[in-house]
């Protein structure tokens, strides 16, 4: 299988078939089938048209999707969101953590890290719902989120509670409380997903790092790089096919910044990891760069992502924490997002 070679280390990343044949059969193109109902686009151009041809509706939005046949309404998606934003500022304010080992597997450990920096340690039902382990399949996200909502009662006075928990814990009846636990899920574990795919993709490339660079700049090219939302998905809709008459009115499109981040067009050495590169460019305007969705309608996420990932960064960094000498080859799987896999941290041993 092709791999990829990391930047002047002996690391390389090898990309599951898919991915692989998109880097090396679309780069570089602007629009191209993928299936005989999707198309693929990468042009930065036409990317920008077709986001802005029309907004995403509620199954293009993760967080509008409905639960089991209930519609998500904005003000509750806005009301889950405000309240896991007010979890991750609270979280931020607290000092750097002095005592914390975040050797070992990544990004699981990382993931775990967070889980108890945002969330504390709330009750076994909340805690469950940031699983990982939960993506595996829907079923197992349904059989907590039930278990979950089918428990009453609240913590005592003085257990930690997190503003989503009490959202929760306001529902009164268990269809209410069923619907609020699948919201805390989708709205909550998406911050842990996002930031410990980021921080190891960002080690894996570039690690370790030279003082006078900058978190920010490590990130925004471990985006580049490695976008771990690495597509964008717009249902079959007539306004496409106004924008470019190649997109037929039944065709689904695939916009693809896996593929504009990389493309030659518009960066130097795009294979390279260089973060010096962002001190001359802007990661909010430059053309192609969507790690967090188009200018008309970004991911609510990106203002929790980039300081809790800066965080753990202060960390790995403040700790001398490495990829382990041994591990050469990384592994990207065909997940919901793009991460290398089963990095292995560690201290550096000490000299004889």
């Amino acid at each position: 299988m092709p791999v990829h070679r990391v930047g002047g280390s002996d690391r390389v990343i090898e990309f599951a078939p898919r991915i692989d044949e998109l880097l090396s059969r679309y780069r570089g193109a602007s629009l191209f089938r993928l299936e005989p109902d999707t198309i693929g686009v990468s042009g930065a151009e036409l990317m920008d048209r077709l986001l802005r041809s029309r907004p995403a509706n509620a199954e293009e939005r993760p967080t509008f999707k409905p639960v089991q046949g209930r519609l998500v309404t904005r003000t509750d998606a806005s009301t889950f969101m405000q309240a896991v934003g007010s979890d991750v500022r609270n979280a931020l304010q607290r000092p750097l953590d002095e005592a914390v080992d975040l050797t070992g597997r990544w990004p699981h450990v990382a993931h775990v890290y967070l889980r108890n920096l945002v969330f504390g340690n709330e009750r076994l039902r909340f805690r469950v719902l940031v699983d990982r382990r939960l993506e595996l399949t829907p079923k197992l996200t349904w059989s907590a989120v039930a278990s979950g909502a089918a428990l009453l009662g609240r913590p005592g006075q003085g257990v930690p509670l997190s503003k989503l928990a009490a959202l929760v814990l306001d529902s009164t009846t268990y269809s209410d409380r069923r619907y609020a636990m699948y919201l805390y899920r989708r709205v909550a574990a998406p911050v842990c997903f996002t930031v410990s795919a980021l921080v190891t993709n960002a080690l894996w490339l570039g690690a370790p790092f030279s003082d006078d660079v900058s978190n920010r700049n490590i990130l925004l090219e471990a985006l580049r790089l490695l976008p771990p939302s690495w597509n964008i998905l717009r249902m079959a809709s007539p306004e496409f096919s106004d924008v470019d008459a190649r997109i037929g009115p039944k065709d689904d499109v695939l916009l693809l910044p896996l593929l504009s981040h990389r493309d030659p067009k518009l960066w130097d050495e795009p294979d390279a990891f260089h973060p010096d590169r962002w001190e001359e460019l802007d990661g909010d305007n430059h053309p192609g760069y969507l790690p967090f969705g188009h200018v008309s309608e970004r991911c609510w996420g990106r203002h929790m992502v980039l300081p809790l990932a800066e965080r753990l960064l202060d960390i790995v960094r403040r700790d001398g924490l490495v990829v382990s000498p041994s591990q050469t080859r990384g592994k990207v799987e065909l997940d919901g997002l793009l991460e290398v896999s089963e990095v292995q941290m560690t201290r550096p041993r000490a000299r004889p």
